[in-house]
């Protein structure tokens, strides 16, 4: 009961210090174009070398695009920033594409893992078509899973194996179940 009063007088608080004053009116935030979500991800997608080693992310607020991820290749950053940039209604694109450090160990661990991960039964299928629902990103030895697989198990499984490779510093495993 003591608590009800107290909340009670602090709600009548404001009330009383500003009288009749109403909340502001904020403008809401600027909703992603359904049209424009839907085109920066087709083009996204159609990039011809964007592969299993490459992570590419977006937001879209409003009128802007905000690209983000990892690529192996600096031209493909590049060319995901231009292919954005000329899509009907984009005003504005920041590219954070992060290019990832060329390096003859990542290469070797990335070749590595894809065996690990998609030589395993039942996971072989996340690898296939033009555009796998799993990503491995290398960075200095350090490995990140992205991407989408069908079952809890597949995601535990894909981080087990990627975790069994020689050379390999951590594992961080972002696949979503889906």
């Amino acid at each position: 009961m003591v608590v009800l009063m107290f909340t009670g007088f602090l709600a009548a608080v404001p009330m009383l210090a500003f009288g009749d004053a109403k909340a502001p009116n904020w403008p809401d935030p600027p909703q992603p174009n359904a049209a424009i979500v839907h085109q920066v991800n087709h083009e996204l997608l159609m990039l011809p070398y964007y592969g299993v080693f490459d992570n590419l992310e977006y937001k879209v607020v409003g009128n802007h695009v905000e690209l983000l991820g990892q690529v192996v290749d600096p031209t493909l950053k590049s060319e995901a920033g231009n292919v954005v940039k000329d899509i009907k209604g984009v005003q504005s694109v920041s590219n954070d594409i992060q290019v990832l450090p060329l390096s003859p160990y990542d290469n070797q661990l990335r070749f590595a893992v894809y065996r690990a991960v998609f030589g395993r039964d039942g996971l072989f299928r996340y690898a296939m078509g033009a555009n796998p629902s799993v990503h491995i990103i290398v960075d200095h030895g350090n490995v990140t899973l992205v991407g989408v697989v069908g079952s809890q198990m597949d995601k535990t499984l894909a981080g087990i194996q990627a975790n069994g490779v020689a050379g390999v510093f951590s594992v961080t495993n972002m696949l979503r179940v889906g």
